[in-house]
């Protein structure tokens, strides 16, 4: 028993035990006794260095490749393939062939892979896969051949081969990460009376985002590595640049033609990383 003077009579000691000083009850100071916590700073998604150092690099590759060509000694040839607007039109073209077969990926690819995690559609998940695989496993100059024997030349036999070509991980990566989601969730999600569509948009789809956003980030480089051979079905694109260069042997066309491309991959790449982090819900980070 404790008396009112702060020592126990029955322990044989007089020595008192240390009292708070005024005004503190406790480790907290507050009168509860609680050790306060300290709140942790939620760290940015995007670091400085994550939205400067990739876009520095390249602007300095691009300007020492243009310092380069001011100083280098063209033929005839080499400028009449560079002049008139030649960069600018392959480049873009790069582009519309790249956010285009994109575009068609995504709307192929993740519906698909949702109707494929259903229970009515499960059995034809192993057909899919097969073809998917057998798009991506054809070299794609190959397919890109038959297409253009089939299609004739023109930029539609040109999409489609890319399209296929790139659909693979963005249906194994939707499928994986729905597959990947806890049946505990979604049965309580069910619990409570969501409806399936509800169980779909509010629990499982934000719970796949990253892995779906991965297989986005795969196909969009995939896609502009692959455009590049849009030119042998006369889709155009920076590959009218690099086969220019090695068909007349002209290493200036051929550098131009390489460098964009990488640059364009690499820039890709960066603003899908940015996309992953950005997207990708708050509740699935790891926090203190």
């Amino acid at each position: 028993m404790r008396t009112s003077s702060g020592w126990r009579p029955e322990d044989g000691h007089g020595t008192p035990d240390p009292a708070p000083p005024d005004g503190d009850d406790g480790p907290s100071g507050d009168g509860t006794g609680a050790v306060p916590r300290p709140t942790a700073a939620r760290l940015p998604r995007v670091t400085w260095r994550k939205l400067t150092f990739l876009p520095v690099a390249l602007i300095a590759l691009l300007l020492a490749t243009w310092l380069w060509f001011e100083q280098a000694d063209l033929d005839a040839l080499t400028r009449n393939a560079l002049s008139n607007g030649q960069v600018s039109k392959a480049l873009w073209q790069h582009i519309e062939l790249t956010v285009i077969s994109t575009f068609f990926v995504l709307i192929i690819a993740i519906p698909l892979g949702i109707l494929l995690t259903r229970p009515m559609f499960r059995r034809a998940t192993p057909v899919a896969m097969t073809l998917a695989n057998m798009g991506q496993a054809t070299p794609a100059i190959g397919l890109l051949a038959l297409l253009v024997i089939w299609l004739g030349i023109g930029r539609r036999a040109a999409l489609i081969g890319i399209i296929a070509y790139a659909v693979l991980p963005v249906l194994s990566n939707t499928i994986a990460g729905l597959k990947a989601n806890d049946p505990t969730l979604l049965e309580a999600a069910r619990g409570i009376g969501m409806s399936p569509l509800g169980v779909l948009t509010r629990v499982e789809l934000p719970l796949a985002v990253p892995l779906i956003l991965a297989g986005v980030r795969t196909a969009l480089v995939l896609n502009v590595g692959t455009a590049t051979l849009a030119t042998f079905g006369g889709g155009g694109g920076l590959g009218v640049l690099i086969t220019t260069g090695i068909t007349s042997q002209r290493m200036p066309v051929l550098v131009v033609g390489s460098i964009l491309t990488v640059a364009l991959a690499l820039l890709v790449d960066w603003l899908a990383s940015l996309a992953e982090l950005l997207l990708r819900p708050r509740g699935l980070e790891a926090g203190p």
